[in-house]
């Protein structure tokens, strides 16, 4: 049995749960043409500071989401 977890970014007053990190990043995929489905790899880099998540999807493609 899987074991259900949760995660949150906490800054400032602030609190934002990793899925809508994620929503927000394959979001920003999917609007510049790409598919859900073509997405391999993901690495996130929070920057809680910036209000902002850095991100590099199948190695390549890089950008830059608010959240």
């Amino acid at each position: 049995m899987a074991t259900k977890t949760s995660m949150f970014v906490e800054y400032q007053g602030k609190q934002v749960e990793d899925k809508a990190i994620l929503a927000v990043v394959k979001k920003a995929w999917t609007e510049a043409g790409h598919k859900v489905g073509d997405i391999k790899t993901m690495e996130l880099y929070i920057k809680p500071e910036e209000d902002s998540v850095y991100y590099v999807i199948n190695e390549t493609e890089t950008g830059k989401v608010e959240f």
